[in-house]
């Protein structure tokens, strides 16, 4: 892959990821239950669906995802459940005195918050579709294909990781602000109703007729 041409999809990977998507939302609310060091595993889980998705199109079944109107539609209505889910959890999330320096308390497992980033990025059958449009404008067909879909690959999900954490970290930073339950509880059902939103505007989503 030519330097400038990689220089054009480094610039696209950083308008892709801070464009807000339910990865962000799920990225700002473990920083806001888990802290920085804790939450952040919610964004790894992401960055492997990511991966997971990219070998998908690399080896040639994301174009059989975008002309499947029943595989795209089961994709999309999981990841509209889960979404839902997660925002009726966000809902229903316990709030306590907070002291500056205190942790949350019962925090999730590293595990369990890797499959919850997975589950979201995962559930988003138009990602596939996006990147199968998206990459293949950057190719070179006449050099080693899986090469530049492994620097791709790489080069995306390594800004994405930055910034969600970015994201993990703010949202991480407001956890110690908050002092009273009615300030946490307002906050929780904030990031309960983006879940929703995010859940609604999948439902809309629908396949582009190929």
């Amino acid at each position: 892959m030519a330097l400038e041409t990689w220089l054009a999809y480094f610039a696209a990977c950083w308008v892709i990821s801070l464009s807000p998507g339910a990865g962000a939302i799920a990225s700002m609310s473990s920083g806001l239950n888990h802290g920085f060091r804790r939450g952040y595993w919610n964004a790894v889980g992401l960055q492997l669906a990511l991966a997971l998705q990219i070998a998908v199109v690399a080896a040639g079944l994301g174009a059989l995802l975008a002309t499947s109107e029943l595989a795209f539609g089961l994709i999309k209505w999981f990841g509209v459940a889960y979404l839902a889910y997660l925002g009726w959890r966000q809902w229903q999330a316990p709030v306590d005195e907070l002291a500056a320096e205190r942790a949350p308390r019962r925090p999730e497992r590293p595990l369990a918050l890797m499959l919850r980033g997975f589950l979201v990025n995962a559930g988003n059958p138009k990602a596939i579709v996006f990147i199968l449009a998206v990459l293949p404008q950057f190719l070179d067909p006449a050099r080693p294909l899986l090469v530049q879909y492994l620097v791709m690959a790489a080069t995306m999900i390594g800004v994405d990781l930055l910034v969600m954490a970015g994201y993990t970290g703010l949202a991480a930073r407001v956890l110690r602000l908050l002092r009273s339950p009615r300030q946490q509880r307002l906050l929780n059902r904030t990031f309960a109703g983006f879940f929703v939103a995010a859940a609604g505007l999948l439902a809309l989503v629908r396949r582009t007729p190929g």
